[in-house]
């Protein structure tokens, strides 16, 4: 059964730990800026210890976790938002306290890329639903009309209706505009449906940055084979998207995820849109299709999931429907 934190509320408390990276220079300026911006929409703000940008983590491993499972344990804090993602969330997932979490009541986490590490087990082992949406950094920059900021999702039920933004945009480099608020926009781009002529499917959500799942793959804190199972009745849409790796990359990680059963359950899958690289002889969806062509399921492409802005937001463990045809491009999500 899947457990949804409290709905969140202006005047509740949202903590702030850098579970992988840090911040410093430039960076640390947008973290002060999007911290003020959360108090100025009413939001009580509290930030961690754990936020050095010196390092390529924040803090040790033991100290980030520490922090991490005291954030969530706390009554008090509603949310908890890292400022941006990282490299090496991985060597904290052993070290948080699985049992403290277990007895405690369910907080929002919320964020993606290497945050990606950390929500997928708190949802697949403790059941807590999760949010797949903008990191702190992000989440000032205002939304296209057809998508929504995670905080409308963490506020209500739902259900929550988003629609192909038909929007690419870009951030703004730190150095260039720490306040920014408006996506740079670098073209247009659509979902495109892969495997059938149209599509409405319903399932529960799970996903995650590619090269970060794969690392979990296998073990205790990646086994959507056992998620899958144990919501066999409803079946799962699986979401995936890559950062930065080749193609080639893309192709085994994807295989990995394949033989390590992530879509035993799936009645649908979701592929993010990315500016990764390609491989000399094979670009990102031929690397998405090698991997996944095989599973005779409706693969979508090009959704607004990942390092790729603007973002729409997913829950992880919520029901979903995605509906691709000539005229719809919508994914609904209820959080109850």
């Amino acid at each position: 059964m899947i457990r949804y934190p409290a709905r969140l509320r202006p005047g509740d408390k949202i903590a702030v730990t850098s579970t992988s990276a840090g911040a410093s220079g430039p960076g640390a300026e947008r973290v002060e800026f999007c911290v003020d911006w959360l108090r100025a929409e009413g939001y009580e703000v509290v930030v961690g210890e754990c936020m050095d940008g010196s390092g390529i983590t924040s803090a040790p491993a033991e100290q980030r976790a520490a922090e991490l499972t005291e954030m969530l344990c706390d009554p008090a804090v509603r949310c908890v938002l890292p400022p941006w993602g990282g490299e090496t969330a991985i060597d904290l997932v052993d070290l948080l306290d699985w049992n403290a979490l277990a007895a405690a009541e369910p907080t929002w986490l919320v964020g993606y890329s290497d945050l990606s590490t950390v929500l997928l087990p708190i949802t697949t082992r403790l059941g807590w639903a999760t949010i797949h949406g903008d990191n702190l950094a992000d989440t000032p920059y205002r939304p296209p009309t057809s998508l929504l900021p995670w905080t409308a999702l963490a506020a209500g039920a739902g259900p929550h209706v988003q629609r192909d933004s038909g929007l690419i945009a870009n951030w703004w480099r730190f150095e260039e505009d720490a306040k920014a608020v408006e996506w740079r926009e670098a073209g247009e781009g659509r979902w495109r449906l892969h495997g059938a002529q149209s599509l409405e499917v319903s399932g529960r959500l799970i996903g995650g940055c590619i090269e970060t799942m794969a690392n979990l793959a296998g073990t205790p804190y990646g086994d959507v084979a056992a998620f899958g199972e144990q919501n066999a009745s409803d079946g799962l849409i699986v979401y995936l998207e890559a950062a930065e790796d080749e193609a080639a990359t893309i192709c085994r990680n994807l295989h990995g995820l394949r033989l390590a059963g992530w879509f035993d359950h799936a009645a649908a899958i979701l592929i993010g849109r990315t500016n990764a690289g390609d491989n000399p002889k094979m670009t990102q969806e031929q690397a998405a299709l090698d991997a996944l062509g095989r599973l005779d399921l409706p693969i979508v492409f090009d959704v607004e999931i990942g390092h790729v802005p603007p973002h729409l937001p997913l829950v992880n463990g919520a029901m979903a429907t995605v509906t691709v045809d000539a005229d719809v491009h919508n994914i609904t999500q209820g959080l109850r």
